[in-house]
């Protein structure tokens, strides 16, 4: 399978160097967010609660580390993780001592786990004046106790489609976004107004963030980029399936022409008509053509597996 385009390597501007940031949080949205800040040059350590007893050696706190090694270990390249059990006065003195040196704290309990062990903002500020907290819920307000994980909060916001589960984890990696964007206002506040400050992402809101295109109508069947402009689709060619976004008249222009479609203006576009040339025209044309005529034609289009 390829790299995933986004999870390559790419130069940072380093805006967190020198800045330390600890994280309590599991599973995806924390540590993804924890991988963003240092790729953005921040110093980055998690304290993980000790694994399950009977677990074998080198096993973890965080469950990600089980059912997905190779996640895990990519989320915590170059972040250094320890053990802390945050229920016991040794493990509540290990998490101070750290925090006694740290810009940012990230966390994703729910409010009633934080007040349990003694992380309430209230708290924290008390004891570390100069620190920042980036708490990481489900949802905002009175439905902070709620459980939920990514797959109710986008059902919650209509970004289901049938029975089938989502190609990826749009809340938790948009809510991760949210997180380190989170973390660069925190460090602005410290550096202006010199102590820290308490923020709030929602993963109820992420995935309410990732549908407003469709609120918005935008996606909307029939719509521009909702099936009703024919050079906006995922059409089926001879030997599997391309993905064709020719939305720009410029663009639309190139793929009627190479289809053989007289006439690209946009109300053509949404012609039935013009659907069916395209589609026609496609079925006889392989993956190889089609990525060979793309670059010729300058046609944006992505040919796939069947």
């Amino acid at each position: 399978m390829p790299t995933p385009t986004a999870a390559r390597k790419t130069p940072s501007l380093q805006s967190l160097k020198g800045v330390r940031v600890l994280s309590l949080a599991l599973n995806l949205p924390g540590p993804a967010a924890l991988m963003r800040c240092r790729q953005m040059g921040a110093s980055c350590v998690k304290l993980e609660p000790p694994p399950p007893q009977g677990a074998p050696a080198g096993a973890s706190g965080d469950p990600m580390k089980h059912y997905n090694p190779t996640a895990y270990a990519a989320l915590h390249d170059g972040v250094r993780t320890g053990l802390a059990d945050l229920k016991t006065e040794a493990g509540q003195k290990k998490l101070h001592s750290e925090l006694a040196k740290t810009d940012v704290l990230i966390t994703s309990f729910r409010p009633s786990a934080l007040v349990k062990l003694g992380l309430t903002w209230k708290a924290l500020h008390k004891q570390h004046p100069h620190l920042s907290q980036v708490a990481i819920v489900g949802s905002l307000g009175e439905r902070a106790e709620e459980p939920g994980h990514d797959l109710t909060y986008l059902a919650e916001n209509d970004l289901l489609t049938g029975l089938n589960l989502p190609a990826t984890l749009y809340a938790d990696m948009g809510g991760s976004l949210m997180a380190s964007e989170a973390v660069l206002q925190a460090v602005m506040h410290q550096r202006s107004k010199g102590k820290g400050v308490y923020l709030e992402v929602a993963l109820s809101g992420a995935a309410a963030y990732m549908a407003l295109p469709r609120a918005w109508g935008l996606t909307q069947a029939g719509s521009a980029v909702g099936g009703g402009h024919a050079g906006y689709r995922v059409y089926a060619c001879k030997d599997g399936r391309v993905a064709v976004a020719a939305l720009e008249p410029h663009f639309a222009a190139s793929l009627c022409a190479a289809a053989g479609v007289e006439a690209s203006g946009m109300k053509a576009m949404f012609t039935p008509a013009t659907h069916e040339t395209i589609e026609a025209w496609l079925k006889t044309r392989t993956r190889k053509e089609l990525d060979k005529l793309a670059v010729q034609q300058d046609i944006p289009l992505h040919t796939l597996a069947p």
